[in-house]
């Protein structure tokens, strides 16, 4: 993404001052209302169907440097073109593909920019370059993720747009679909560059089980202080509820019951006096 300021506008847009790269045509379809001669403007910049230099203010799936779930729209003599957020699709060559692609199948696609023909182009072999090593997560970090494969033991992810990484099927208590964006939080570090996620933060000392305890006294708090969920509820009912597992769910009010902040009871939890003023 680059900032440019406009130089003049005309007829089938404005031209924008690219400095070392001379003046870029932004379409009239992506100008602003509001947009003047000096204005600054926000936008990307590739090659166009005809290898022209454009500029638009859309925002493509993934940008150099970058991984993305793309979907093969087409596949020609030279590769295979993915639907990466622009009108021109993006080319993923033969000598890229770890694997022959197929349309209407969808596929964690790494960018780069090609120094030989100067364009941005797409690599489904992510062991040419992405370093898995060259992170610098730790347990417990919070990490935007996108759903991808799905396999045996859980669903492929792909880890701030940077990295791969992999959520067990074990620990997911929500519907997930490829391509969908969700938060989450890197759970393991393997040696090998391997990544473990999980979507709620039980990872890690304290901190999972403390926003889930807030969560719980919240609910209690909603439902007028008690609530018809114990630790030997089924696991159904408990992930229908928060979430969560039955073990986490178990952490939780354990604490809040050492805490003295909620009473056990046969049939649930109830709120004690100090559960319902936490803070006195």
């Amino acid at each position: 993404m680059n900032r440019l300021k406009v130089l003049r506008k005309v007829s089938i847009g404005a031209f924008l001052d690219a400095h070392n790269l001379g003046e870029i045509l932004l379409p009239r379809r992506y100008l602003p209302e509001d947009c003047e001669v000096d204005s600054l403007l926000d936008v990307f910049i590739y090659l166009d169907s005809e290898d022209r230099l454009v500029a638009t203010t859309e925002t493509p799936h993934a940008m150099a440097g970058e991984l993305a779930y793309l979907r093969v729209v087409s596949v020609s003599r030279v590769g295979a073109f993915v639907d990466w957020g622009l009108p021109k699709d993006l080319l993923v060559p033969f000598r890229e593909q770890r694997e022959g692609l197929a349309p209407d199948r969808n596929y964690i696609v790494y960018i780069y920019l090609d120094t030989a023909s100067e364009r941005l182009v797409g690599s489904t072999k992510l062991h040419k370059h992405v370093n898995q090593k060259g992170h610098r997560y730790a347990a417990g970090d919070e990490v935007d993720l996108i759903i991808c494969d799905p396999f045996d033991l859980g669903y492929t992810v792909i880890i701030d747009r940077r990295y791969t990484g992999v959520i067990f099927r074990n620990e997911v208590f929500q519907d997930l679909q490829p391509g969908q964006a969700v938060r989450g939080y890197i759970k393991n570090l393997r040696p090998d560059g391997k990544i473990d996620v999980e979507l709620q933060r039980t990872g890690t000392a304290g901190g999972g089980r403390e926003a889930l305890a807030g969560m719980i006294l919240k609910a209690l708090q909603a439902e007028g202080g008690f609530l018809p969920l114990t630790d030997a509820s089924p696991p159904g009912e408990i992930q229908a509820r928060f979430k969560v597992s039955k073990r986490a769910y178990k952490r939780a009010i354990g604490g809040l019951y050492k805490s003295r902040l909620i009473t056990m009871e046969k049939t649930g939890i109830r709120l004690t006096e100090e559960g319902r003023d936490p803070g006195s």
